[in-house]
């Protein structure tokens, strides 16, 4: 198993954001969490990557209350629930956040160079690049454009051509689609699932419930910060409680 996660509780201050979720990705998958708004996914992703761990040291003893966060999270067959954000990102498993976020005053190929920060080979690097290249064609054609400049569906390949560039032993990505119109949504979904088919397991949260079960091998459905449904699209397309009430089917 590539990724377990146990009873996952987040609370921030008297606020519970997860309470108990427990699932897994295994090698080759493509699996997805859906859920509405306010369901927790993105502070689950954040969890998981040690990020909410990092917050409460940087918090702790502020205005803003306290964060508690229990369970357990292992990669690879390693508990790594205890390590900070940059150790748990150097043994692959690597978080492409939600709302994009380039860092929009330098060009398309400083942010791919900000990915790989942590690679020492600049053979490696060159093979990387090129290999993101290829999923991403657009990107070559702007690297030398400020990123601020490009459209939003190009930003979001960015985020993900940034992610890969450390060459992931699992790829989180948080909710690729938002704001992106139709035709561009679709193409980001397609490159997506060839990511996946070149055998990089792909964690993906989306409120896309339709195109996320297209690519999906398994899904897990999160509300109110607890996992409530978990199977294969076809099998939680068919039971209409949950098409209903959690997915808006």
């Amino acid at each position: 198993m590539l990724l377990e996660v146990k009873n996952l509780r987040v609370c921030y201050d008297t606020a519970t954001i997860l309470n108990g979720v427990s699932l897994d990705v295994n090698q080759g998958e493509l699996v997805s969490v859906v859920g509405p708004n306010g369901a927790g996914k993105t502070t689950m992703l954040r969890a998981i990557t040690g990020l909410v761990r990092w917050e409460r040291e940087t918090l702790r003893g502020s205005k803003y209350g306290d964060i508690t966060i229990d369970g357990t999270v292992e990669f690879q067959g390693e508990r790594i629930d205890h390590l900070p954000a940059h150790e748990i990102s150097r043994r692959g498993l690597i978080l492409c956040p939600e709302r994009r976020r380039p860092f929009r005053e330098m060009s398309v190929l400083d942010n791919l160079k900000a990915g790989a920060y942590l690679l020492k080979d600049d053979g490696e690097f060159k093979k990387n690049l090129e290999k993101i290249y290829t999923f991403f064609p657009v990107l070559r054609e702007r690297e030398k454009q400020i990123s601020g400049t490009l459209s939003g569906g190009e930003q979001q390949m960015l985020a993900i051509g940034r992610a890969l560039m450390y060459r992931p032993q699992l790829l989180c990505i948080d909710e690729p689609s938002t704001g992106l119109a139709p035709l561009i949504r679709k193409e980001l979904f397609t490159r997506i699932k060839e990511i996946q088919i070149s055998g990089i397991p792909v964690f993906l949260v989306e409120q896309d419930v339709s195109s996320a079960f297209r690519l999906s091998s398994r899904n897990y459905v999160l509300s109110q910060g607890k996992v409530v449904a978990s199977g294969t699209s076809e099998l939680l397309l068919q039971d209409e409680a949950i098409r209903k009430t959690y997915l808006g089917l």
